[in-house]
């Protein structure tokens, strides 16, 4: 064996390697191990909060339909707000049958993000997008179900900003996780996928 032969099939084997440990990484974080039982691992389940117009929105209120759920804060500069305004293309684009799925914006920030600030923030985006609040024991429920990692890092003055997951979440009728779903697409296209499921 030439060392040539020796170098390609050392790269080959790195490159399976690195393969097997991010589908088994992935499979763990989305819960799609093939394990059963009371110790499976899954995304999504109970939480109890209250939506932007104070009225109750729990993990019953997300079944019946096919969901997109987005976990961020109002104080975001950046990521939040495109992420937003892409599920709002995609509802736009679902035309009528955006009745009949939903979006919902669940806050990792709930000290700032009060229902009259949820409210307000969300009147810049389509009216099928449902915010989510609570007090912090709800959210770090929420955040705990979805697997959604959120941190306070200060910043000047006193302030902060957060860090936090920015999956959107697929979620079916029986509001069980299918996958993340991709927004870095025509929203016609996005909008095609989550025509499947309703």
């Amino acid at each position: 064996m030439t060392a040539r032969t020796s170098q390609i099939l050392l790269i080959i084997s790195a490159f399976l390697t690195g393969l097997v440990v991010f589908t088994g990484v992935f499979l763990y974080a989305t819960g799609n191990l093939g394990v059963s039982g009371p110790g499976a691992s899954a995304i999504g389940g109970p939480f109890k909060l209250v939506d932007q117009n104070g009225a109750p929105v729990t993990d019953a209120d997300i079944k019946g339909r096919p969901f997109l759920v987005f976990f961020g804060y109002t104080h975001c500069p950046d990521i939040c707000p495109a992420t937003l305004f892409e599920v709002s293309e995609v509802m736009h684009a679902l035309g009528k049958d955006a009745d009949r799925a939903g979006a919902l914006f669940i806050t990792v920030d709930p000290d700032r993000d009060t229902p009259a600030v949820m409210k307000d923030y969300l009147s810049s985006f389509d009216p099928h997008l449902r915010g989510a609040t609570g007090d912090q024991a709800a959210i770090d429920a929420a955040e705990k179900a979805y697997r959604v990692y959120a941190k306070k890092v200060p910043t000047t003055n006193g302030d902060y900003s957060m860090d936090h997951t920015a999956l959107v979440y697929l979620m079916d009728k029986q509001g069980r996780f299918v996958a993340p779903f991709s927004l870095k697409r025509r929203p016609e296209d996005a909008a095609a996928d989550l025509r499947r499921y309703l």
